[in-house]
């Protein structure tokens, strides 16, 4: 089972160099049902896992000038700002029993599990539908208050459940700021990136971090995206989106599922 985990974080790496986003949507479940990492640890572990192969994935996309500065700062800062308040403000004021009533109970890592599994469902739900086609344009007029506002959105998903949310930055992207697939992919990796270290820090200096677990696991997804950026280069990623997200849709309905019935 363990090996079968690392097979698959290596699985993460090659579809965030690929696709550049959804990948991370398989940390998470990685974690928790594989690894054994309770959920809220487990969302800080994600981030620190996603931010540093992000980082590596970006690192390629920058050297072959694949990366729009000004979409990564309009689009990170609101992100990081809420990425930031809802790690270290909001998450703190979820109490442990968010609902009782009888013999149930929705506990707070029951909430982030469900909450999850929502997000899962509508990020494969965008990655199966065929969007129309954007005409590209490395210069073009960005849609600020659209940018913003997916910045806001994205920050949320990632402060609650540690996702990167490439699957919301690459369609915005592409359709508010009118960028190609390859710049959207390489701008979203560094979004991803700055958004995974702001949530991370205020899991800094947590010393009931199982490191070896989170660097091992972190150098499994690095191994991969070094494959997913190099076949990139070969096949077109966007071809793979569906499939991928059948795969993610089936995942969401699984841990909806465990997290109810099979509790």
């Amino acid at each position: 089972m363990i090996v079968a985990g690392y097979l698959l974080a290596v699985l993460i790496g090659i579809i965030l160099g690929l696709i550049g986003g959804g990948g991370s949507m398989l940390t998470l479940p990685l974690l928790v049902y594989i690894f054994g990492v309770d959920i809220v640890s487990a969302t800080g572990y994600t981030m620190f896992i996603v931010g540093v192969t992000g980082a590596v994935g970006a690192f390629s996309y920058i050297k072959n000038g694949w990366v729009n500065l000004k979409n990564a700062i309009a689009f990170g800062i609101p992100s990081m700002l809420i990425v930031f308040l809802t790690r270290n403000w909001l998450m703190p004021q979820i109490p442990m029993v968010i609902f009782q009533y009888n013999a149930f109970q929705l506990t707070k890592p029951d909430f982030i599990m469900l909450l999850f599994a929502v997000i899962m469902v509508a990020a494969s739900m965008a990655m199966i539908k065929k969007s129309k086609p954007v005409v590209p344009q490395l210069i073009a007029p960005m849609n600020l208050k659209m940018i913003v506002l997916n910045g806001i959105v994205v920050g949320l998903v990632s402060g609650f459940v540690g996702a990167g949310g490439g699957f919301l930055i690459i369609p915005a992207l592409v359709i508010f700021s009118k960028l190609p697939m390859k710049a959207a992919i390489g701008t979203s990796l560094m979004i991803i990136t700055a958004n995974s270290i702001v949530g991370f820090s205020g899991e800094w200096g947590n010393h009931q971090m199982d490191w070896n677990l989170l660097l091992s696991v972190t150098s499994a997804t690095v191994i991969g995206i070094f494959v997913g950026t190099k076949v990139s280069t070969k096949i077109d990623g966007a071809n793979l989106k569906p499939v991928f997200g059948w795969f993610v849709l089936l995942m969401g309905i699984y841990i909806v599922v465990k997290e109810t019935l099979l509790k």
